[in-house]
């Protein structure tokens, strides 16, 4: 066994997974955002494609490669958890209150959890994938243009579709339960993608390494990204969108032209030069989003997002502050180990003190959730992970060079945008969010990750 930097030959099997890495996320939104049954069983063949090809690039190399980064970890420590919950220790229903046949588990709703596990393993093996093969060359350049280009494109479906207000995704599929916008069923989880791909995008566009004369094309994919978060209506969304900004903005006040950050006071004057510039087109990049929604008659939209119009009367949180109530009543009830994955919807009732009148699936805050969901065990999981993608993305951008580090800044300001908008909706339980934010997060560990190769030639 061999351990060190290493850099992953191209082979035909190499760029083919690195080809299903981009294709995933994308097929994985243009199909509704991948909530029905029948995408997740498209997007699982997929995965299970890029297993084969990892398979056969090993085989042909020699070796197999997989990458050593922290990051993977609190994802198996979370699958753990749920095999945990499925063991048949007990059951919170009585089983004389029913006439059908219970599953025992520890679960709340052992059939959610078993689901939510398939879906997390494919999402795991997708990532475990990704940082193996991403990582180095020009392959995040141009995974970085390609997110770029494909969060115009679909950010300008969702506008068309929502000047055109049609009946259907597609013509197709009528979404009853929720606001559609663009491909996605939920308004809200639109606007999350477009966090993401709008952080790239704004890292790109006001860090370094990219021709002025490109940067143009840049801000125009930026502001068409950010008027499609206003015409969601997402309260949420907008907040993380600033937040967004507001990211990219201090990376880049940070940014040294000769790598690093700054950390003397030389040429003082010109960073205080550069950096108001950065504010003031920082400044005029909302104002233009603001302006161009209004132009285009999107003044509901745009007072909803500033909450001066609520969905309904008498409280700003849209039931959220209920909810959120009750979450942490599931979880103190079940504080080690929570409710069950994905269980929340099933457990809701049981501590709901307005019995009736709300039938809930979501806590509408993933961290509250995922304290309901998986106790302290399942939060410390999310916790870790999050830490550790701060501390690898935060080195990543100031070591980097130019480009890899406006890169890397872009996709950790994207991750940190969904991560905002996480406190006030649940965006990575929708699938292509999930596969895009793995994908940035690939992105933001930046350069070569550390790899161990265990030989696979025959005795």
């Amino acid at each position: 066994m061999t351990k060190g930097k290493q850099e992953i030959t191209h082979s035909r099997a190499g760029k083919a997974i690195v080809a299903l890495c981009c294709a995933v996320p994308i097929a994985a939104t243009i199909a509704y955002g991948g909530v029905d049954a029948w995408t997740i069983g498209l997007l699982a063949i997929l995965v299970a494609v890029i297993v084969i090809l990892w398979m056969i690039d090993s085989a042909a190399a020699g070796e197999f490669r997989y990458s050593t980064v922290m990051l993977q970890l609190p994802l198996l420590g979370l699958i753990a958890l749920g095999c945990f919950q499925l063991l048949p220790l007990g059951s919170s229903v009585d089983a004389a209150s029913v006439d059908a046949p219970l599953v025992r588990a520890l679960s709340m709703d052992p059939y959610a959890t078993r689901y939510f596990l398939m879906r997390l393993s494919i999402c795991f093996v997708y990532f475990a994938a990704a940082l193996v093969y991403v990582p180095g060359g020009d392959r995040p350049r141009k995974i970085a243009v390609l997110i770029v280009v494909f969060g115009t494109l679909i950010a300008l479906l969702g506008i068309l579709q929502k000047l055109a207000t049609p009946d259907a995704i597609y013509g197709l599929r009528k979404s009853a339960q929720a606001i559609s916008f663009g491909p996605f069923v939920n308004q809200h989880h639109f606007a999350s993608l477009m966090e993401m791909t709008s952080g790239v995008t704004l890292g790109l566009l006001f860090g370094a390494g990219i021709a002025r004369d490109r940067k143009i094309f840049l801000a125009l994919g930026a502001c068409v990204m950010g008027m499609a978060i206003v015409f969601t209506g997402s309260r949420g969304g907008l907040i993380s969108y600033l937040a967004v900004i507001a990211f990219v903005v201090a990376a880049s006040f940070t940014r040294n032209d000769d790598g690093g950050s700054y950390r003397d006071g030389n040429d003082a004057r010109g960073r205080a030069k550069r950096n108001l510039v950065l504010l003031i087109a920082a400044g005029a990049l909302i104002f233009l989003v603001l302006g161009s929604v209004l132009y285009l008659g999107g003044e509901a939209s745009l007072l909803r997002s500033v909450g001066l119009q609520s969905s309904g009367p008498g409280d700003i949180t849209s039931g959220r502050s209920h909810f959120w109530g009750v979450a942490w009543q599931i979880f103190l009830a079940n504080p080690i180990i929570g409710a069950g994955l994905d269980a929340f919807g099933n457990a809701f009732p049981k501590y709901d003190t307005w019995p009736g009148q709300f039938r809930i699936e979501q806590a509408h805050n993933d961290y509250l959730q995922i304290l309901a969901d998986g106790g302290i065990l399942g939060f410390a999981c999310v916790a870790s992970f999050v830490l550790i993608l701060i501390k690898r993305g935060v080195t990543a951008a100031s070591r980097s060079s130019n480009l890899n580090r406006s890169i890397s800044a872009g996709a950790l300001a994207g991750c940190f945008g969904i991560l905002i908008h996480s406190f006030f909706d649940f965006p990575l339980r929708t699938p292509a969010n999930a596969f895009f934010f793995l994908l940035l997060v690939v992105l933001a560990a930046g350069g070569k990750v550390s790899m161990r190769s265990r030989k696979t030639s025959a005795r």
